[in-house]
C-alpha cells in the first residue's frame, strides 16, 4: 500500500467525517448537481446578454429610445462639487431588466420540463416488447419442467 493511501486511511480512522465526505463527493448526484449549477450560471450569462443586447434595445426603440437600464427615481441627487458619488436612487429600470431575464429563464425552463415530460409520457406509452426481461431462476426452472413434460408425452392426433 502506498504511503499517501496509508496516511489517508489513518486520517479517516481518526476523523470519520473525512470518509463520509469522500463518499458524499464521490456520489453521482453531487457531480450532476455541480454540472447543473455550472451550466445554469453560463445560461444566466446568455440570458443576460440576450436581454441587455437584443431585447431591451428593441423595447427601447419602441419606446422612443428609452434606455431601461438608466431609468431611476433619484431620492438624493449627486453633489457635483464633491468627488464622491452621493446620489441615492431607486433603479427601477435595472429591476425591469432583471424581471425580463427571469421571465425568459422561467419560459425556457418550462419548455425544457414540458419536453422531458412529453418524452417520459411517450416512453411510458410504448410497449415494453423491445425490453426483453430475462426470466428469474424460478420461472426458468418451471419452463424447463414444462418443456420436459411436453417432450415425454406422445403427440395426440385429432380427427375431424
Amino acid at each position: 500500500m502506498s504511503l499517501p493511501k496509508q496516511l489517508s486511511e489513518a486520517a479517516e480512522r481518526r476523523v470519520p467525517i473525512l470518509g463520509e465526505f469522500r463518499e458524499f463527493i464521490a456520489r453521482g448526484n453531487v457531480i450532476d448537481l455541480a454540472v447543473g449549477v455550472i451550466l445554469g450560471a453560463a445560461f444566466g450569462d446568455i440570458v443576460k446578454s440576450l436581454v441587455d443586447q437584443v431585447v431591451m434595445p428593441v423595447v427601447g426603440l419602441g419606446t422612443s429610445g428609452i434606455d431601461f437600464a438608466q431609468l431611476k427615481w433619484v431620492l438624493k441627487p449627486d453633489n457635483p462639487a464633491t468627488k464622491v458619488n452621493e446620489e441615492v436612487a431607486i433603479q427601477y429600470g435595472a429591476f425591469l431588466n432583471t424581471m425580463i431575464k427571469f421571465v425568459i429563464i422561467a419560459w425556457v425552463v418550462f419548455l425544457m420540463v414540458k419536453l422531458v415530460n412529453s418524452i417520459r409520457r411517450r416512453d411510458a406509452a410504448k410497449p415494453d416488447s423491445d425490453k426483453a426481461v430475462a426470466p428469474g431462476p424460478q420461472e426458468a426452472l418451471l419452463m424447463e419442467i414444462r418443456d420436459l413434460l411436453k417432450a415425454q408425452q406422445p403427440p395426440t392426433i385429432t380427427r375431424h
